[in-house]
């Protein structure tokens, strides 16, 4: 199978999940036999290759244009209160406009390309997937990770929502990350037989206890100021509302109640820092919050992991969560929202001999806090809820799962499409 792959953010440009799921996946289907070539952004100083073969893939990075200065005159009035971020807007329309031409116009009719499926991940570049499928007549499978009236809480941009929307109506197949995502599109106005659930997936031989040594634990600890004797959460992420990260520090005063010795490890970037750093001052929590204001690079987060208790995720809004996964994969206890629109009710089990974490209300820090002195109170039992997780993740969630599952519905779509054209055929 030949795929042609358009997502904004791919290796060395990584901004979230999206770009973690964007590297691992497609090597997994380059592994699997087929043949790979992404189209994604360029840094801003257009200084990556335009062109490249890495790990079998080919990569395409065209070099950003600015037309955010022509732009008022023809934008939404949406798009103009966005302030700076009209740059923003300007450049993910040049990424598909440029993506398009080069993969239609340069590598199909010039160097003579064959492509089976376009693939599209989310709004950021569905423009040009919708525009490659009209003038090359090749099915179209759209993944949507989140959509904006759910990462926003309902306050996101009516133009981003349109351009969803008439992806979900466009596209051959609507392929998203978990069945409370499918819902969520479905209640949005997506037509429900496009739509197929395919999981995510992390790689348990890289996020595995046995990686990281006690020493390497140890020096984490240390970092923060954490003795052996006190009990770390951890929580890694986008400093933003819809991951509850206030609300998990409103929960620790609550924690200390039962677990003195409880400490909390925030790592992420995000718009909230200032108004976290004064709500951990003002709550009199210096000395149990500790802050790492950065992304962290694949080796530290790992460690970070092996030396954490528990891994906190309260998201108000997480269609899947791949770090729930991660945590999970490293034996760790998790506990997460399960309120709304969330993979991670689907991820982690709550009962049985399976349970490997708690879901929590992610409004509510005395539920938060609850989840957390349930998964750490007992040494015996969290040491079994991450050993579940461990085998929950082996059985259902690694990459080379992902990979099957995802070219399965592609080899679905392309068999539905040959059938499509040879019924026309036979009708005319």
């Amino acid at each position: 199978m030949k795929i042609a792959v358009l997502v904004y953010e791919y290796p060395p440009k990584i901004v979230g999940g999206l770009g973690t799921y964007a590297a691992e996946i497609t090597r997994k289907f380059v592994l699997l036999g087929h043949d790979v070539s992404v189209f994604t952004m360029n840094d801003d100083q257009g200084s990556l290759p335009t062109r490249e073969l890495l790990r079998g893939i080919e990569i395409h990075r065209p070099i950003h244009i600015d037309v955010s200065d022509s732009l008022p005159d023809v934008v939404a009035e949406d798009v103009k209160k966005w302030g700076r971020g009209i740059k923003f807007f300007a450049k993910t329309l040049m990424y598909n406009y440029l993506s398009a031409a080069k993969l239609i116009n340069e590598l199909v009719r010039g160097e003579d390309f064959k492509f089976d499926v376009v693939v599209a991940h989310d709004w950021l570049s569905v423009i040009a997937g919708i525009t490659v499928q009209k003038e090359l007549g090749i099915p179209l499978a759209f993944h949507v990770h989140s959509n904006e009236r759910g990462r926003t809480l309902g306050n996101g941009s009516g133009v981003v929502t349109s351009i969803e929307n008439r992806g979900g109506q466009m596209a051959d197949m609507v392929i998203t990350v978990s069945y409370a995502m499918q819902d969520e599109l479905i209640q949005s106005g997506f037509p429900a037989e496009k739509i197929r659930v395919c999981y995510n997936g992390v790689d348990p031989k890289k996020y595995s206890p046995e990686q990281v040594s006690q020493e390497r634990i140890k020096e984490v600890k240390t970092k923060y100021g954490l003795t052996d004797d006190d009990l770390m959460i951890l929580f890694v992420g986008r400093l933003v509302w819809i991951k509850g990260v206030d609300k998990l520090i409103r929960a620790m005063p609550h924690v200390l109640q039962k677990v003195p010795n409880a400490k909390l490890v925030i790592v992420g970037l995000g718009d909230m820092r200032d108004y976290l750093e004064g709500l951990v001052r003002n709550l009199r929590l210096e000395d149990v919050v500790k802050f790492r204001f950065e992304f962290i690079p694949e080796e530290e987060r790992i460690a970070h992991y092996a030396a954490c208790d528990v891994a906190a995720y309260p998201s108000l809004y997480e269609p899947f969560g791949i770090v729930t996964l991660e945590a999970m994969s490293m034996e760790k206890p998790v506990v997460v929202g399960a309120a709304g629109t969330s993979g991670m009710r689907e991820i982690v089990s709550i009962s049985g001999s399976d349970q490997c974490g708690f879901h929590i209300n992610p409004n509510d820090p005395a539920d938060i806090a609850w989840g957390i002195t349930s998964a750490i109170l007992d040494p015996q039992k969290r040491i079994q809820y991450g050993k579940n997780g461990r085998a929950r993740v082996l059985d259902m969630f690694t990459w080379d799962e992902a990979a099957k599952a995802t070219i399965a519905r592609y080899q679905e779509l392309i068999d539905l499409k040959k059938a499509q054209n040879s019924s026309n055929e036979t009708d005319v």
